[in-house]
């Protein structure tokens, strides 16, 4: 039997910079991300390819197309392909989404031009699917201060948004992470998303972001597990997971493989955050292989299809760990096992 090869599997270059410019912690650069991505291996197999976050100084969104056939060669010439973009919609350059509509504007013109990398990578050649990623750029206890009126204009921001972004033939993906205002809770999410009622948008999964919606660290009120859940509880942890992907697998456009260890970071009731742990790490609470058929299967156990590729999102990680080539073989170990339980052959 031939080994799966969908979805194919991709690394991500935004962990260089996220939380990074610091004298201890500088940013990683682009190139050698790239080079770290490709020169992992196990078994013979290989990344196919990574997911771009638009910052400067990587692959700034205002990038001419001399800047991007020069960055296509580059990931080309190591044997990868491009999938999905971060669109930087925070401010200063963009703005909230739930803000003055000078801020909402700025966040549209953000995603206007990260729209138009992808679609001129797309006709280079380079990538050959994925999505632009966005989130609210705004804060849970900002959000909460006027929920109802909040999660309107998101949805206003978001269509329109999601109206330049079908003009470039592009999808928007939110992230479902809880430090995002209207985006906190699954349940949130949800109403955020119905209130958008694009066709071109839908939801960004990950492993360990989404994993806090069942938690309901920023919305007590919305959490999954019941309050004196257990860790080593698995059969309560796997009905929690059944219950969240229902909810949101028919939205997910996008999916993020990734371990989480439980805890967040942050202060206030409203400002939390999750954090990313290695899939090594004798902490985390996910059985990454197993735990990712929820996302990537339906309720009778079929598979979806609905990706052509996973990505591997690890923010927060030390310098040191992030620019030791074990870490990468052990991300993609982690990638290979979920593709063989939940991949198939073309």
């Amino acid at each position: 039997m031939k080994d799966n090869n969908y979805p194919k599997l991709h690394n991500a270059t935004w962990p260089g910079i996220v939380g990074k410019g610091d004298d201890s912690q500088p940013i990683i650069p682009f190139d050698t991300l790239l080079q770290m991505t490709a020169a992992a291996e196990v078994d013979g197999v290989k990344f196919d390819g990574i997911d771009i976050g638009l910052f400067d100084p990587h692959v700034p969104v205002n990038s001419s197309d001399d800047e991007l056939k020069r960055l296509a060669d580059k990931v080309a010439g190591y044997n990868l392909e491009i999938g999905s973009l971060v669109a930087p919609i925070w401010p200063p350059e963009g703005g909230s989404a739930m803000g003055s509509r000078e801020e909402r504007n700025r966040f549209i013109e953000q995603v206007r031009k990260a729209c138009s990398v992808g679609q001129r990578l797309r006709k280079i050649g380079i990538r050959p699917n994925g999505i632009i990623r966005i989130d609210s750029a705004c804060s849970p206890e900002a959000w909460s201060k006027d929920p109802a009126g909040n999660t309107k204009l998101i949805a206003q921001t978001f269509r329109e948004a999601a109206d330049v972004a079908a003009d470039f033939g592009e999808q928007l993906a939110a992230e479902g992470e809880i430090c995002w205002g209207g985006m906190h809770s699954w349940k949130a999410m949800i109403d955020t998303l119905n209130a958008v009622d694009r066709p071109n948008v839908g939801f960004q999964a990950d492993m360990s972001h989404t994993f806090l919606y069942l938690l309901g660290y920023n919305s007590p009120e919305d959490r999954i597990l019941p309050a004196d859940f257990q860790w080593g509880d698995r059969a309560a942890l796997a009905e929690g997971l059944k219950t969240l992907t229902a909810a949101l697998r028919p939205w997910t456009i996008d999916f993020h493989v990734a371990q989480n260890d439980g805890t967040v970071y942050g202060s206030g009731s409203h400002d939390k955050t999750g954090r990313h742990c290695l899939p090594t790490d004798p902490n985390g609470k996910l059985n990454i292989g197993e735990d990712a058929g929820y996302w990537l299967r339906d309720e009778n156990g079929q598979l979806t299809k609905r990706f052509r590729h996973i990505c591997w999102d690890g923010c927060m990680f030390p310098n040191e760990v992030m620019t030791q080539q074990k870490t990468w073989n052990d991300i993609l170990a982690a990638m290979i096992k979920v593709r063989q339980q939940h991949g198939w052959q073309e």
